[in-house]
């Protein structure tokens, strides 16, 4: 069979599924706006400045640099003569996410979480290629000179937590020690995934992010409702509500709604169909590892830990129990305990 038929079949199937899906979401839309109304569904407010939570001298300032093809925003706290710890935000985050890491880790390092291509103040870039892979390793790496360091400890949540793997793959002499969050290794994600009704389930999104524009569209109604139910819902939502204020839930909101952000956040996913990593023949991470993870994560299946130490060397995992996919906002103290000890 040609490489043009199989790309053809590969493409229907996609699109069908994905037109499926969103056929699907376009009900629930409906069945909101019956029992809501019109006025709620299309309200949306403009939001031009950062809330007060996120000036918070506390947990750093604010900077921006230039990687590669972007223009990216950081806050940084920290003397500059400490190690670098360099965070990374997953979908639909900010670098807020880290703001109870950021406090408690700054007395030891250089700490500076990042806003990722796209996303809150960083730069929008036109076009889907320039969410894929290569491009979001690459900013990784720019960041870390542009900071002036040689290497990092690298630590990263969902969606950062993909491109942190990759990296530690890619420049291992870059990554002094990795930690993830709530993301599993790829390549046990691809094999997972592919033999797991369950998880394909929970990642139906991933192909209803396909379809153009009506996932913006309807993430945005609501004046952006979806990202209070991502972390207050009850599938996906936090067990420790109070660890999510209303304020914190605004933070996320500014940043998602930023022009062309919210397109330039679903085209990771895009990117992520349209230009899929290849396999590695060596898929090893040499850099120490640990893997932190919330056991009641309602975008992951638990299985999918199982295998994680055929590809890291010096592996670690640490579950915390009850918590959601959010780990490090829904028990910091806890994941900060853990952090430290692996650390030493």
């Amino acid at each position: 069979m040609s490489n043009f038929v199989v790309t053809l079949i590969r493409f229907g199937v996609t699109y069908g599924l994905a037109s499926l899906m969103g056929f699907w979401v376009l009900v629930g839309s409906v069945i909101l706006v019956c029992r809501k109304g019109p006025r709620w569904f299309f309200s949306k407010k403009v939001r031009e400045t950062r809330p007060a939570c996120m000036q918070d001298s506390n947990l750093g300032s604010h900077g921006f640099l230039r990687a590669q093809d972007v223009r990216l925003h950081y806050v940084a706290a920290g003397s500059c003569s400490k190690p670098l710890m360099l965070f990374l935000h997953g979908f639909p985050e900010c670098w807020y996410s880290w703001r109870h890491q950021l406090k408690e880790f700054k007395k030891d390092y250089r700490v500076v979480a990042l806003d990722m291509r796209g996303y809150g103040e960083s730069e929008v870039v036109r076009g889907v290629q320039n969410y894929e892979m290569k491009k979001l390793v690459g900013d990784v790496k720019e960041v870390i000179a542009a900071l002036g360091y040689s290497s990092c400890v690298l630590v990263a949540h969902d969606w950062g937590g993909a491109v942190a793997w990759t990296f530690a793959m890619d420049y291992p002499d870059l990554v002094d020690k990795l930690i993830c969050m709530n993301i599993p290794h790829p390549h046990r994600f691809v094999k997972h995934i592919s033999s797991s009704w369950k998880q394909m389930i929970k990642s139906w999104y991933m192909l209803y992010f396909q379809l153009p524009a009506l996932p913006e569209y309807l993430m945005s109604s609501g004046d952006y409702s979806t990202i209070k139910n991502a972390f207050h819902g009850k599938k996906m939502g936090l067990r420790n509500r109070e660890n999510m204020t209303d304020d914190d839930i605004e933070a996320f909101k500014f940043a998602i709604s930023q022009p062309g952000c919210l397109t330039a956040a679903v085209n990771y996913y895009r990117a992520a169909v349209r230009y899929p990593s290849k396999l590695r023949h060596d898929p090893q991470v040499t850099s120490p590892t640990l893997l932190v993870w919330g056991d009641e994560d309602g975008a992951f299946d638990n299985d999918v830990l199982v295998g994680h130490d055929k590809f890291v060397k010096d592996f670690t995992l640490k579950k915390v129990r009850g918590a959601s996919h959010w780990v490090q906002q829904d028990a910091p103290e806890e994941v900060n305990e853990i952090m430290r000890e692996f650390l030493g």
